[in-house]
């Protein structure tokens, strides 16, 4: 009875989180860091941030992989499903809606322009939560020095292919520094389960496969969005101009306008970014009615948040025994912090495209001063960001 009590509690607290997680990977880990640590305890910070790395080093949704592992820590492959489908269920929702009625909104001349000022607001968002971890998690020279490698690595050389490569390195340089780690670990064999890597493998090729020989869209939905989130590395902003090369100028399944509305819309959300995936396989079915476009959208959102959720529980069977090594406690070192330095880079990644206005950076520096010296909760930040655009707009 207890323990499905502290269950109820953790999934009530997912969902919460889920209802006012803004700003994308960067930004959650910091709630996940306030919510999950400081005020329940489920974990260390220091188990957080290991878990938020390892989830770095995965292909798929970085977030939602650390969140849902944690499930798996806690309560098993069942709590784990649950806190992958409340964590989810109300931004795809959403998302899913948002496509149903997206074409009714732009025949009717409805302008979704008031939602541009909630993307400076996030980039101060990312700012604040680059700060937190790279204080909370980078302490030596070298670690300094891989932050610095990683940010600028990042930043130049945007292949999400990048990501587990400059992680990797990180983890080998410090991993030299293993005889300074006590105690010294016992000579045990490191026992794998290889049932979830099967699965991810095997779901991958089973759907490529029906795909290709029924021509099904739905299928086919599935399949394309479960392959972008088997090879996707860095989160929901690398999966954003992936998706716009394969959907709108590829295959042409969805609109320009339609894409870029909809994706200002995903960042008003809280919750995953990964659920913007939702609007669009909900927009590419819009020829077979509501029903099958609600089919389209969630398609798309299995398809996309399955095979890391695979990926992981086939890696967090066996991480408590691989942290054990002394090794690999060293290589942890590198690993959080070249993922600082990611984050830093995603600051100056999202700030790019943003128009260089007064009003911009207004917002900006604001929401940073906010963060800083008051106790603002984020969400009414984001929210007094929409009011404002609907009022001026």
């Amino acid at each position: 009875m207890i323990r499905r009590v502290r269950n109820f509690i953790f999934l009530r607290d997912i969902l919460i989180l889920s209802l006012t997680s803004f700003g994308g990977p960067t930004a959650h880990i910091a709630m996940f860091l306030d919510v999950l640590v400081k005020k329940r305890a489920y974990l260390s910070e220091k188990d957080l941030m290991e878990l938020y790395a390892l989830c770095q080093i995965l292909p798929g949704p970085t977030s939602t992989q650390t969140i849902t592992s944690l499930g798996f820590k806690i309560g098993g492959p069942n709590l784990a499903y649950l806190t992958l489908l409340v964590w989810m269920l109300p931004a795809v929702s959403v998302m899913i809606t948002a496509g149903i009625f997206i074409n009714i909104l732009n025949d009717n001349g409805v302008s979704l322009d008031f939602l541009r000022y909630v993307q400076p607001i996030a980039v101060g968002i990312v700012a604040y939560s680059a700060y937190q971890i790279s204080r909370k998690v980078v302490s030596t020279r070298l670690g300094y020095f891989l932050m610095i490698l990683g940010c600028f690595s990042a930043y130049f050389y945007r292949s999400p292919f990048l990501f587990p490569i400059i992680i990797t390195i990180g983890g080998l340089c410090t991993s030299f520094k293993f005889k300074s780690h006590q105690p010294v670990e016992e000579k045990t064999k490191l026992k794998i389960k290889w049932s979830n890597f099967f699965l991810w493998a095997g779901v991958f090729i089973f759907a490529a496969l029906l795909g290709k020989y029924t021509g099904d869209l739905a299928i086919r939905i599935f399949e394309n969005f479960y392959r972008n989130g088997s090879l996707i590395f860095g989160g929901g902003q690398v999966l954003v101009p992936m998706m716009y090369t394969e959907f709108v100028e590829f295959k042409q399944w969805i609109g320009d306008v339609e894409f870029k509305s909809g994706f200002a819309l995903s960042q008003a959300l809280p919750g995953p970014t990964f659920s913007f995936s939702a609007y669009i396989g909900t927009l590419s079915m819009k020829e077979y009615g509501v029903v099958g476009e609600i089919v389209g959208g969630f398609m798309a959102a299995v398809g996309i948040f399955l095979p890391g959720t695979f990926l992981i529980f086939f890696v967090i069977r066996f991480w408590e025994q691989l942290k054990e090594f002394r090794i690999v406690r060293a290589s942890l070192e590198g690993i959080q912090a070249v993922s600082a330095g990611l984050v830093i880079a995603a600051t100056f990644i999202l700030f790019e495209p943003i128009e260089a206005s007064i009003v911009n950076y207004v917002l900006m520096i604001g929401t940073l001063g906010l963060l800083f010296f008051t106790k603002v909760p984020t969400p009414l930040i984001i929210l007094a960001g929409l009011i404002t655009g609907i009022v001026i707009n």
